[in-house]
This record gives structure tokens, C-alpha cells and sequence, in this order.
């Protein structure tokens, strides 16, 4: 037993960090469907593993799901656990479904006299203060207004959009068009018609806009049963654009993030922006 613990230490120690943290992913049943009564059940996680939940489960709160011919449609039979929420979507139309959670909110932290004069007295290592300010998460600019108190200091509000979804086709593929909004992936190769030793290409914008030199990691799923992430790394061209040869069949996690100072609330000096998503890669 003191074997294998001190074996997993060494491992988690020798991994990048990235593969550490905790990684949000929607993952559908199916990425490939046929049939009149078609449907998909997906999973919804934040996890350590891919795609093994194992911390806690996504809120369903903002879920869309973008039909063929662009209506929205709700997430069918929805249920919350602890490790993972689950949703159904049935596939009337035929075409490629995008299904995402979007996330926009606002954060803010502060500090107070009270939290300035505790760390003047007692600074904690490395130089931070010992005690700390205030903070909101998921904030709105009613919230904003009202739980900031008056005597803050040090007011640095953020604004975060993101956006983790994932793809399904029923029949022929269709087109996916990009919304104009936040960091979202534009394909070049269709995303259900992914296969392994085949190169793909994709686009990333930001409102639109081409997204250069983004550094995307890619990581292919049951990273639970290998010590290696093996992750993939590029980094968008000037048209926004990467390419990626797949290595192997499976479900794939990719995400990227950026930031700028296009916010859409005054009191925000800082837009992040983030985009992840679960595609399937097939044999060939």
C-alpha cells in the first residue's frame, strides 16, 4: 500500500499542472446518430480525469442546445448528482446539433480597512496579506451595486464568458455557424466526421473576429488509465485557424482561453475568455 501511494505521489508530481486541474466537459452518448426516434443522452462534469467524474457535477442552468435549422431546444429529463449532472436531447430535425453550457458573469474582489490593518499586522508568506477582503462570483452588475461595500478598496471586477459544448449529427451533417459572441470554434473539418491518422482544421474567433496565436491543448479521454496526459498543443495562426492530426480513436478534450479589455460593464477592466469541447475521433 505505502508502495503504491508513494508511486501515485511521483506520478501526480510529474505532471504539468494543467493536467491537474479540475476540467469542465459535456459528454454526449452518441456523436453520431441515425433513425426517426433519434436520441442522446449527455453527461455534464467538472472532473480531475476525462472523462471519469470524480469532483463535482455542471449546473444545467445554461445549457442550450442550437438545433439544424438554428431554434433552441431545451435539455429533456435533467438531473443533478454529485459527481455529474445528465440530460437527454431528442434529434427530431436531421443535421448537427450543438449542444453547450454558456457561462457570462461578473467577478469582483476587494479589500476593506479591517483586511489592509490585519495584513499590516500579521503578513502572511511570501508577501500576501494575512487576512482577507471581500470577494463575488458569478456576479451580476445588480450585484455589483449592491454587496460591494462602500468602503472598499482595491476594486478589481472581471468579466468571464465561457463556453463548453460538444456536437451531434443526425443523418447529414450541417453547418456550424458561429454565434458572433465571446471565444467559440469555427470548423473547417465538419466535427463529427473526425478520424484517426486524418488531419483536421479548425478556426477560433473571438466575437467573431479571428483569435491569433491561442495556445490550444488537446487531450484524449480515460486519462484515468495512463500515467501520461499526452496532451496536444498548438497555437492558432493569423487567420485563427490550427490544424491537428488525431493520434488515435476516442473522445477528445480541447480547450483554449484568452483575455482582453472589450468588457460590456463599466466597472469591468478585464474580459476572460474561455472555450472547451468533447469531440469524437473514430477509426478509420
Amino acid at each position: 500500500m505505502k508502495r503504491t501511494t508513494l508511486l501515485a505521489a511521483l506520478i501526480a508530481a510529474s505532471l504539468p499542472f494543467s493536467a491537474l486541474a479540475h476540467k469542465q466537459w459535456l459528454l454526449p452518448s452518441a456523436t453520431v446518430v441515425a433513425g426517426n426516434d433519434a436520441w442522446v443522452t449527455v453527461d455534464a462534469a467538472v472532473s480531475n480525469q476525462l472523462y471519469y467524474p470524480d469532483h463535482v457535477a455542471m449546473r444545467l442552468d445554461n445549457v442550450s442546445i442550437a438545433a439544424p435549422d438554428g431554434s433552441t431546444l431545451s435539455p429533456q429529463n435533467p438531473a443533478t448528482g454529485k459527481y455529474r449532472s445528465v440530460f437527454d436531447v431528442p434529434l427530431a430535425q436531421e443535421g448537427t446539433y450543438r449542444i453547450a453550457n454558456l457561462n457570462r458573469g461578473l467577478s469582483a474582489r476587494w479589500d476593506t480597512p479591517e483586511s489592509l490593518a490585519a495584513a499590516r499586522d500579521k503578513p502572511a508568506a511570501g508577501g500576501m496579506g494575512g487576512a482577507r477582503g471581500g470577494f463575488l462570483r458569478n456576479a451580476t452588475a445588480e450585484d455589483l451595486a449592491t454587496k460591494i461595500p462602500k468602503n472598499a478598496q482595491n476594486l478589481q471586477v472581471t468579466e468571464g464568458i465561457g463556453r463548453v459544448e460538444t456536437f451531434v449529427t443526425k443523418g447529414k451533417p450541417s453547418t456550424v455557424a458561429a454565434t458572433g459572441k465571446g471565444l467559440e470554434l469555427v470548423p473547417v473539418t465538419h466535427p463529427n466526421d473526425l478520424f484517426a491518422g486524418e488531419e483536421a482544421t479548425f478556426k477560433l474567433v473571438v466575437d467573431g473576429q479571428p483569435a491569433s496565436g491561442l495556445e490550444v491543448e488537446i487531450v484524449r479521454g480515460a486519462t484515468r488509465y495512463r500515467n501520461a496526459q499526452d496532451e496536444i498543443k498548438v497555437t492558432t495562426g493569423a487567420d485563427g485557424s490550427f490544424k491537428v492530426t488525431w493520434p488515435e480513436p476516442g473522445m477528445y478534450w480541447l480547450e483554449t482561453s484568452t483575455s482582453d479589455g472589450k468588457t460590456s460593464t463599466p466597472q469591468a477592466r478585464q474580459r476572460r475568455l474561455s472555450y472547451v469541447a468533447t469531440l469524437e475521433v473514430l477509426p478509420q
